[in-house]
């Protein structure tokens, strides 16, 4: 059985890490500095964007 490479895989959590941490900043950045409540994913057309209307809790979960 082969040993494990604990120094290869330590590397590629830190690699992830810093890759996220860059992410965020950017993200961060681009909130900062761009138009308001426009995202990535807004851009996308993803769901869950920021440009659903809000809901209403009073209305409940059948809308009427």
């Amino acid at each position: 059985m082969a040993k494990p490479n604990y120094s290869f895989e330590k590397r590629q959590r830190e690699l992830a890490k810093k890759k996220k941490k860059e992410q965020k900043e950017k993200d961060k950045a681009e909130r900062r500095l761009g138009v308001p409540g426009e995202t990535e994913a807004a851009a996308k057309g993803e769901a869950g964007a920021v440009n659903q209307p809000p809901s209403d809790p009073a209305m409940g979960p059948t809308g009427g």
